[in-house]
């Protein structure tokens, strides 16, 4: 055998064509990415991994003061409101009533409004696949990343999959799940040749594959960065990435989804990008770390990052608050039962239900002291009114957080919505 041939010839060639037409690859070193993590000799690491522990304590602190049907109701709304701030940061903004009444089939006649619907209906339905363990092992793999995309762009409106390049004025598509096939540049910073992409997205899977636990929470930070650094995608690359880093959070904190980072980085978005724009600097001096980029620009981030999930875990803790929630909750049934929208006792069921985190519908005529009729009339209002659901006439009665009455149930989860 000669040993300086390969085993295998291609049984073809590729056509010159082909080749002619393959997204160009500058054959950039792979080192240019790293450090991908904070090393633990950087002089930060012991902040980080205080952060990180604070954070895993105060997450799995506020699920388990939840009770399941609650946590289950949280985690719907929730998923509106990361979908909004989320997009917020992209400078698409959606209310959550109008991303409500999207997932409501319910859509404006206006074709633009529309098309936002239809893109925070994407978002979510993506969001709820996570949610429900859909990308569990995979938040930070090439593949389970491409995925996010995929699911993402093929649901969005045709006119959402074109980019209209400033420089030329040319429109480009979005392929759902494809790479880029071109150059671009993202503020000051020239992300890698499009041909590159495939290998650097295989060495982002190799180095953040098998961490520990403490590594694992820090590289929801970490990759978010080094995934906007690679700028795999046509667009669509900040909502994968903050997808991306909900994904490895609710995994290694079980979050539940009751709680998202999106909301705190668009409050403080001049200094999310700003950091971000930090993580493309090269290395500043022979004490930052030994990679090619800054590892002391990556720590900041990171600790950055941190301290936004820690204040909004802290932020839904204070909101759910189980007097406070009940004292808004009553308060809002007492108003309505005075209105005339909804029957006495209403309020009661719906304390029970709170507190319960689900209630048998038999158990309702005992509970508020009527026969079955007129019990089966306030389960019936309530059910109207949008704050109780349940998977059929005979399940349990479980709470839900409608969007619209967000302003009076969970202030300050995001703006009122305004005309």
């Amino acid at each position: 055998m000669d040993n300086d041939k390969p085993d295998n010839e291609p049984d073809m060639k590729p056509a010159p064509e082909a080749v002619a037409n393959a997204p160009v690859d500058r054959d950039e070193s792979l080192g240019l990415i790293e450090p991908l993590l904070v090393s633990e000799g950087s002089p930060r690491r012991t902040a980080l991994t205080d952060q990180a522990l604070k954070l895993t304590q105060k997450a799995a602190g506020f699920r388990k003061s939840l009770p399941h049907g609650v946590m289950t109701a949280l985690a719907a709304l929730v998923r509106a409101m990361n979908c909004y701030y989320s997009n917020l940061i992209e400078g698409h903004d959606t209310h959550p009533i109008d991303i409500e009444r999207a997932l409501k089939d319910d859509y404006s006649t206006d074709p633009k409004k529309r098309d936002l619907q239809l893109e925070a209906r994407a978002h979510i339905e993506v969001q709820q696949w996570i949610d429900e363990g859909g990308l569990d092992g995979r938040a930070l793999t090439a593949e389970g990343i491409r995925d996010i995309h995929r699911r993402f762009c093929k649901s969005l409106p045709n006119d959402l999959l074109w980019l209209t390049l400033e420089s030329t004025g040319e429109k480009i598509q979005v392929l759902p799940g494809a790479y880029r096939t071109r150059d671009v540049q993202v503020g000051s910073h020239v992300p890698v040749s499009p041909g590159a992409v495939p290998r650097f997205m295989a060495r982002f899977e190799e180095g953040y594959g098998k961490l520990g636990a403490t590594d694992t929470i820090l590289a929801a930070a970490t990759a978010h960065h080094r995934l906007s650094w690679i700028h795999p995608f046509t667009d669509g690359n900040g909502r994968v990435m903050r997808l991306m880093s909900h994904a490895v959070l609710r995994e290694a904190l079980d979050t539940g989804g009751v709680w998202s980072v999106a909301r705190g980085l668009a409050r403080n978005v001049d200094e999310y990008k700003r950091h971000l724009a930090d993580c493309d600097q090269k290395r500043r001096n022979d004490l930052d770390g030994r990679g090619h980029l800054s590892e002391e620009a990556l720590a900041e981030f990171a600790s950055f990052f941190l301290r936004i999930c820690i204040d909004q875990v802290e932020f839904m803790e204070e909101l759910v608050q189980p007097d406070a929630l009940r004292a808004r909750i009553l308060v809002w049934a007492e108003e309505e039962s005075k209105l005339g929208n909804l029957p006495p006792k209403a309020g009661t069921v719906l304390e029970a239900v709170l507190f319960r985190g689900e209630l048998p519908r038999a158990d309702v005529p005992a509970l508020v002291g009527t026969k079955e009729r007129q019990a089966g009339r306030i389960i019936s209002s309530l059910t109207e009114k949008g704050v109780l659901t349940s998977e059929s006439t005979r399940a349990p009665l479980r709470l839900t957080f409608p969007a619209s009455l967000a302003s009076r149930w969970m202030p300050g989860l995001f703006p009122e919505k305004v005309g």
